[in-house]
């Protein structure tokens, strides 16, 4: 066997970093862009959870831990949560130790910083995938489970075609019944941005405030984001493009939970996939819903299916002579 040497990351690693990546995870590339994107230039990255394994000088090994930095919003840090995005080796260096070195290592690394609880791939803003595609990955679910991590839920990844796509008759006279009652549904303008990321921070997830706010910052056009009122009250949205700029890319989206047996999602996601056809898209996909959730019925009965499913993870640290 190799001399293996360990270190964390250092200026000038991220192109092999990321040509061993698309090796070892051929199912889910990345550009070195993307990488730069989403890791180096993350406000939460340190040097140190970036841990890696080299063989002769050649890379054979990643994986990375983070933990709070910025506050997603307030003044939270989650100080107990730590996460670990990714990991991956060399194929010819599995079944070596390697993996458990570096997993092991980086754990470390969120112990000393006071962390007890360890999630893999759950971090928000920039995971990559919501978790562990055990059908595509099957050692790296055996791997995570003799490590002790269990699973918390499945996220589902779900695709849908717009090729050949509509809106329905009867969701635009759903449109009319609704306006005569008061609702409105538009797309946004300069004006609904405060109380839009507001509600999207309040009513469901800082990180869905996050993605409105940056997306515009990054150029998303206000033509791809849609708003519903009730009487000049915002009671949901829905948008595509959010996420690093893809514009099939759909979400987030939500309704607020007192406006809901309406028909209001149902509304607003037709609208959305109407305008992604007349831009020309061929489909629609996001990364993380419950299956069985009332959006995960809604996506189903509009034609989205199930591309994927990643197991969202947890691991407890234990502290010496504690159980």
């Amino acid at each position: 066997m190799s001399v293996l040497e360990y270190r964390c990351y250092k200026p000038g690693d991220e192109r092999e970093i990321v040509k061993l990546w698309n090796e070892a995870l051929p199912l889910d590339p990345i550009t070195l862009e993307r990488f730069m994107n989403l890791v180096l230039l993350d406000g939460n990255f340190d040097p140190e959870g970036l841990r890696l394994a080299f063989a002769q000088g050649q890379l054979v090994g990643c994986c990375y831990a983070v933990r709070r930095l910025l506050p997603m919003v307030g003044t939270d840090l989650e100080p107990e949560n730590g996460w670990i995005p990714f990991f991956f080796v060399r194929a010819e260096f599995r079944r070596q130790g390697i993996g458990r070195s570096l997993m092991e290592q980086a754990l470390a690394f969120l112990k000393d910083q006071g962390r007890r609880n360890v999630f893999f791939a759950s971090y928000a803003p920039n995971y990559i995938l919501p978790g562990l595609d055990a059908q595509a990955y099957a050692a790296g679910w055996e791997f995570l489970q003799k490590l002790g991590f269990a699973r918390l839920y499945t996220a589902a990844a779900m695709d849908l075609s717009l090729v050949g796509y509509a809106l329905p008759g009867e969701v635009r006279a759903l449109i009319k019944q609704r306006e005569a009652e008061g609702y409105t549904f538009k797309t946004a303008a300069s004006s609904d941005l405060v109380e839009l990321i507001r509600f999207a921070n309040e009513k469901f997830n800082p990180d869905w405030g996050r993605a409105i706010r940056e997306g515009i910052l990054q150029g998303l056009p206000l033509s791809r984001i849609f708003v519903a009122r009730h009487r000049n009250r915002l009671v949901g949205f829905c948008l595509h493009g959010g996420y690093e700029g893809i514009p099939e890319r759909f979400g987030p989206f939500g309704v607020d939970e007192e406006q809901r047996g309406k028909g209001l999602g149902k509304i607003l996601l037709h609208l959305c996939l109407s305008s992604m056809r007349a831009e020309g898209l061929h489909g629609a996909w996001f990364l993380w819903t419950g299956e069985t959730s009332p959006a995960g019925h809604l996506y189903r009965s509009v034609g989205f299916e199930v591309s994927r499913r990643f197991y969202v993870c947890k691991k407890e640290l234990v502290e010496e002579g504690k159980s």
